[in-house]
């Protein structure tokens, strides 16, 4: 059985999470679509943390027997990589968006010299 202390924790951790997930997207610090996983998280944990009968029976589900919030530290992870994952892919998208933009800058520049060079030349005929 799932201590009542441990509930508690749960609730107020989770529960903090989401505030400032909520307050991170209010003050435009986090937009809403990289948020989205981390209120999923929150309101699971939430949920596991408030239903003491569904983590346990949970726990049971996958064998946990001797410490059934155990599987609350679990899905956490499980979330946090998922979060980790997504944003890694997220980051791989605009380092090849970067590497894109600083071509064509290059390009840019070089067209831009080639342009000043002529009107000088031009200048000087």
């Amino acid at each position: 059985m799932t201590p009542l202390r441990v509930s508690i924790i749960g609730v107020v951790a989770s529960l903090l999470l989401l505030l400032v997930v909520l307050e991170l997207i209010r003050g435009r610090r986090l937009k809403e679509r990289y948020a989205l996983l981390w209120l999923a998280t929150g309101v699971v944990l939430l949920v596991l943390s408030a239903w003491r009968e569904a983590l346990n029976t949970i726990a049971g589900w996958l064998g946990v027997t001797g410490y059934p919030p155990a599987v609350l530290f679990a899905v956490a992870t499980l979330f946090i990589l998922l979060v980790l994952l997504h944003y890694s892919t997220v980051i791989s998208k605009l380092t090849d968006e970067n590497v894109e933009l600083a071509q064509r800058v290059a390009l840019l520049e070089e067209r831009m010299t080639r342009l000043a060079a002529t009107e000088q030349r031009a200048l000087v005929d």
